[in-house]
Formats: structure tokens, sequence, C-alpha cells
């Protein structure tokens, strides 16, 4: 287990150059420390099976993992699996702050959609790419074909956060762009005004899409670890601002579990699967929260 925890740290990630093989270490290292997790078996579902069931047709039985589980399991078909999946990565300069950790917030959402992209192209599933700031600005259609692994790292890897934001507008002309119901996963800080983003997140589930949503602030914009009298700079407006950190910090952090408590109060009434994350955290937490939605919606 200690190995797998070693490959889950962003700090370890951040030392493998290839995206390609970054999302292999973190999708590998995750399989490997679910052995030891309560969600033992659950990795022989993500292997495209399921439990056998009354009516099944026993020729379909995997002998080889009744051999390991002494479970009966049978083979997943093609059309009980597929589910287009969509990568919906943030583009604003916000996403590139980091205080103290290796990854910034926009490093650490693109090695999670690395991870998931080789977790869906795995599963025959098939995935494509939406990057936006103020609006969509770029998009790579689904394919299910291991070359796509290529196709979506090889954009991930030369994109930088440095726009302005509107993640409403965006997420809005996202569910417009969507003609099928797909599985959306989309890879923000959230910082914009909360009520037209949640808006735009109701119109986006009530067209029957899926979507997780992976809400990723540093590190820093949690805990709050500064000390004395701070300026703080907001790169995408370029507001300065002077502030005596020590007799803040208690406020700041109330405010932040508010703001992180409307979200996941909001996205469970919408049956939207909110996942609040951090820079410091393994990317573990991303990959259980992806695979329970996936064999939920299975």
């Amino acid at each position: 287990m200690r190995v797998a925890e070693q490959y889950l740290k962003p700090e370890v990630i951040r030392q493998v150059s290839r995206l390609d093989l970054r999302a292999q270490f973190i999708v590998k290292g995750f399989m490997q420390g679910m052995h030891a997790s309560p969600f033992q078996g659950f990795s022989v579902e993500f292997s495209e099976h399921r439990k056998y069931t009354v009516g099944d047709d026993p020729q379909d039985i995997d002998w080889l993992v009744y051999a390991k589980t002494d479970k009966y399991y049978v083979k997943k078909f093609e059309a009980e699996t597929n589910i287009t999946g969509y990568l919906v990565m943030d583009l604003s300069a916000s996403m590139g702050y980091t205080y103290r950790q290796v990854l910034n917030k926009f490093d650490y959402g693109i090695c999670l959609a690395a991870a998931l992209c080789y977790l869906m192209i795995h599963q025959n599933d098939p995935v494509g790419l939406v990057t936006f700031d103020e609006k969509v600005r770029d998009s790579l259609p689904p394919k299910s074909q291991r070359r796509q692994i290529g196709n979506v790292l090889s954009v991930l890897a030369n994109l930088k956060p440095t726009g302005r934001t509107d993640i409403a507008r965006s997420v809005t002309q996202i569910a417009a762009m969507l003609k099928h119901r797909s599985l959306v996963m989309l890879f923000t800080d959230l910082l914009a005004e909360t009520e037209p983003v949640i808006t735009a997140l109701r119109r986006l589930r009530h067209r029957g899409h899926d979507v997780i949503l992976f809400h990723i602030l540093d590190e820093a914009e949690v805990y709050f670890p500064f000390d004395g009298l701070v300026e703080f700079h907001e790169v995408e407006s370029d507001e300065r601002l002077q502030v005596d950190t020590n007799n803040f910090r208690a406020d700041y952090r109330s405010q932040i579990e508010v703001f992180r408590e409307l979200y996941r109060r909001e996205c469970f009434q919408m049956g939207i699967d909110y996942v609040p994350l951090d820079t410091s955290m393994q990317f573990d937490k991303a990959l259980t929260e992806y695979l329970v939605s996936r064999r939920a919606r299975g």
C-alpha cells in the first residue's frame, strides 16, 4: 500500500515528465491500493465484469475471475457499459495559482483528467475534451480508440491557464453542444459568482447528462497558512489587497466552508457528484469518486 500511496502523491507525479506516464502512474498506483481498501473486488467490476445473476447465460461466466475471487462474474457487453465522456478543463488564470505545492490547480486537474482519460479508454468508452475560459475555446470529439489517449494528452500538455473566466456561460455552451447523454467531468476552481454557475449546472443536468464536478482549490486557498500582513493579487482582475492574515484567518476559513457546502448541497439536489479537492491531496479520492459514479451508471 505504501508504494501505491507514493505513486499518488502530486509531488511524485510531477517528476514524471510525460503526461501519458503520469496518467498510468496515477491509475496503476490507485488500482494497486484498492486491493487493500474497502473497495476490494471493485477493480473486478471495473474490468468489464458484473456479478452473475439468475437469467444470465452460464457460458458467460469468467472462470479465471471465479478462481481469483471465489465469486461468479460475467463479462459485460459493450452495449451495457459504454458512455461518452467529456473532460472539461477551466483555462482561467486563477487555475495557475499555487502557494507552496509542486502542482498548481491547473496541473493537478490535468493529471486527473489524463488519468480519467486513461481509465475511460481502458473501458472502451469514448472520451473527448473541452476547454474554456470566458467561453468554450477548443473541443476534441470523443473516440474510444487507444490513440485517443495520445490525442487528448497532446492537447492537455500544451494548455496554459491565462484567461479570464465565465464558468456559467461556458457550461451553458457545453450543454448546447452535447447532443447525446454524456458523462461530463468538469475541472474548475469555481471562483466565480455562484448563482449563475449553479443555474448553468442545473441546465446541463436537466438535459440528461451525468456530471462529476471536481472542485479544485489550492491547499492555501483551503487552509489559509499565511502569517502577518500579506498582499494578495487577484490575477484575473489585477486587483491587489493587503490583509492582516492573523485577524482574517478564522473568517476566511468559515467562508470557504460555506462556499464548498453551498456547492455540495446544490449538487446533491441536482444529482451531480461534487468532489472537493485541494492540491495537497492524493489523486485516489477523485478516481474513487469517478469509479463509484461509473459503477452506479453502468
